[in-house]
């Protein structure tokens, strides 16, 4: 125990005698807000921040054009040599017109400042169960194309043992169960003709659209309390006198479970295809290819994360408020164990508001931000200086993800029946 704390001291001095770097870095990204897919200042910025220290080695545009890879391997350890490969994820993506608001700058400098932390940690470390090395993963576009999914797909995860990542909010919390989301594009085709002269030659994809819009609302109901349906008309037409000829819609829809979202994927498209018929008009439904899963739970981690919180003064409520937002950690959490804890960043502002953008670049939120990537090392430094942590870590990664697979495999017998 005494040489764990002697290592969490270590990487809290580390974070503290670089806090100004790392305040600049997330102000630097903050400053240049970039939407999903290009993210290129902050994808340089942050890989000029790994390149001045020699003993990462960092490769740019790391399987997607906006992504990074930086890596740190004990002395004499190599890349594919046997070793615990602990991961911390960068976001840095932004929202249209609103910048920041949901605090990705700061994501970013979590994943930064914890790695630069655990590192100082292991440097010239003797005697741990096994060697340790750092992978710091830049994961491009969480806002609008799961760029963790396209990065799982080229198998970036595959040597990954354990994920750490943290993400702003309201509150603190070491969980909080986000959920499930799938996104639907539909598309009405029609035909056009003059709105005034002869629309009876016409057929009106806008028509389908609001239908389509007011049966979903209508839809809501009926949905379970958790379930959530949310969606904007794209394109309506080009000009009040032409009967619109197309029209297109785009729709999230979100359940607390994976296994929920066929059920109400379901009942969208039946509203969707209703509108068509009652119309006349053609429907194209186009699914995303990389829906976003809830996450995983796992316990270990997440009681490791609040005791290291609690030492560093971190407040956690007893029972957090409820979060109905996603993310593409939640496809990582089914392939990696890990954990994506929540930091309160000195403000009462919401996500994805002009407010929030604010607070995430403002220089109080930084003792919250780097307050939360020491307790990330530090929960890092348990497990891998305790082979039985690490065990259980990843039994409940196991048992979560075998419950999951029940859930699904049940829906699946009660499907066909």
């Amino acid at each position: 125990m005494e040489k764990r704390q002697q290592m969490k001291d270590a990487l809290q001095r580390c974070i503290d005698q670089h806090k100004d770097e790392l305040h600049s870095l997330s102000r630097d990204i903050w400053s240049r807000p970039e939407l999903a897919g290009d993210e290129t200042y902050a994808h340089d910025r942050l890989v000029r921040f790994f390149s001045q220290d020699q003993a990462w080695t960092v490769e740019s545009h790391y399987k997607l054009p906006t992504a990074f890879r930086a890596r740190w391997d004990p002395v004499g350890v190599g890349e594919g040599e046997p070793g615990l490969n602990v991961g911390f994820l960068c976001e840095y993506d932004a929202l249209p017109d609103i910048g920041h608001a949901c605090g990705h700058n700061l994501i970013a400098e979590v994943g930064a400042a914890a790695a630069m932390g655990l590192k100082a940690a292991l440097e010239n470390q003797t005697g741990l169960p096994e060697p340790v090395k750092i992978t710091v993963l830049g994961t491009p576009a969480e806002e609008a194309i799961g760029g963790k999914i396209d990065l799982i797909k080229a198998g970036v995860f595959a040597d990954v043992d354990l994920v750490f990542m943290a993400h702003p909010a309201q509150q603190n919390a070491s969980f909080l169960p986000c959920v499930a989301l799938d996104e639907l594009i539909v598309k009405y085709h029609g035909k056009a003709s003059h709105a005034s002269a002869y629309p009876w030659e016409g057929v009106n994809a806008l028509d389908a659209a609001v239908l389509a819009y007011n049966g979903l609302s209508a839809l809501r109901q009926q949905l379970k309390p958790e379930w959530r349906l949310h969606g904007i008309i794209k394109h309506g037409g080009v000009k009040p006198n032409i009967i619109p000829a197309y029209t297109e819609l785009e729709f999230y829809l979100r359940t607390p479970l994976v296994k929920d979202l066929c059920d109400l994927k379901a009942k969208a498209e039946a509203c969707f295809r209703a509108a068509a018929v009652a119309t006349g008009c053609q429907v194209e439904i186009i699914c995303s290819n990389n829906g976003y899963y809830n996450i995983l739970p796992n316990a270990t981690l997440a009681n490791l994360y609040e005791n290291n919180g609690k030492a560093l003064g971190i407040q956690f409520p007893d029972e957090p408020a409820n979060f109905s937002g996603s993310t593409d950690f939640g496809n990582v959490s089914f392939i990696v164990p890990g954990i994506h804890p929540f930091f309160y960043i000195c403000t009462d502002a919401f996500n994805h508001t002009e407010e929030y953008t604010e607070a995430a670049g403002a220089e109080k939120a930084q003792l919250f931000t780097l307050r939360t990537a020491k307790a990330l090392a530090m929960t890092a430094v348990d497990v891998v200086c305790c082979p039985d942590l690490l065990r259980q870590v990843r039994e409940d990664f196991s048992l979560a993800k075998l419950k999951q697979e029940k859930l699904l495999e049940d829906r699946s017998m009660n499907s066909m029946t």
